[in-house]
């Protein structure tokens, strides 16, 4: 990559620097977990069963508390799901392609809707303070996308310089930093993705990236342009 100017990339986390997927699965896997040890059940059976309501898009936990009649209810189900400690790993195109960008010197951040301790897990589970230095999380800023103070605060942090947004949802990541004059690139969905996102045809052009890619490390491409 050749850098000539100031460079910052500002990146989605879920669904964009890792699949939620993933963090869905860690989850359930300790849910499971919980329950077998409750009604001495086979864990990894009651994971499945958990997967399958998922793909169904039945109440997952609502399902596997009237199945096995455990002592847990949705709300304590919920609990675990959100403030566990998720086995994740970041894969290699986003490894290299983070690496990349760090050694041609460019800034980089987070940029983040969710709970604090979630988010926060998700962090820690990815390794992911090796490349950034600045995450913003909005439970804890006090605003969620696409408010513009979300936005600006790197602005402020990184200084003058052109701007990259990363992320995959065109319902709220792209409108604010579109009209900030940032490059906006959407990753694809692979077909991982938990949330959908409207319809694309039916999205007015504010809303939309200005570049979309179905490969991370086209990042770079967009970036050395």
């Amino acid at each position: 990559m050749i850098i000539k100017d100031n460079k910052i990339v500002i990146f989605d986390l879920d669904d964009t620097l890792y699949n939620e997927i993933d963090f869905l699965k860690s989850a359930y896997k300790e849910i499971a977990e919980e329950i077998a040890n409750d009604i001495n059940a086979d864990a990894l059976s009651i994971y499945r069963e958990m997967l399958i309501c998922f793909d169904n898009k039945n109440n997952v936990f609502e399902t596997i508390i009237k199945k096995y009649g455990v002592s847990y209810d949705t709300q304590e189900l919920l609990h675990i799901y959100r403030n566990h400690v998720p086995e994740l790993k970041l894969s290699k195109d986003r490894q290299d392609t983070l690496n990349k960008l760090k050694h041609s010197n460019i800034s980089m951040g987070i940029l983040t809707d969710g709970r604090s301790l979630q988010q926060r897990n998700k962090i820690k589970a990815l390794q992911l303070d090796i490349w950034f230095s600045e995450i913003v999380i909005s439970e804890e800023f006090g605003s969620e996308k696409p408010n513009s103070n979300n936005y600006t605060h790197f602005e402020k942090v990184f200084g003058k310089g052109q701007y990259y947004y990363v992320g995959d949802n065109i319902n709220k990541d792209f409108i604010t930093p579109n009209k900030l004059d940032w490059v906006t690139i959407c990753l694809a969905d692979n077909g991982l993705n938990i949330h959908k996102p409207n319809n694309v045809s039916l999205m007015n052009n504010e809303y939309l990236a200005k570049y979309t890619i179905t490969s991370f490390i086209d990042i770079l491409k967009v970036i050395d342009k």
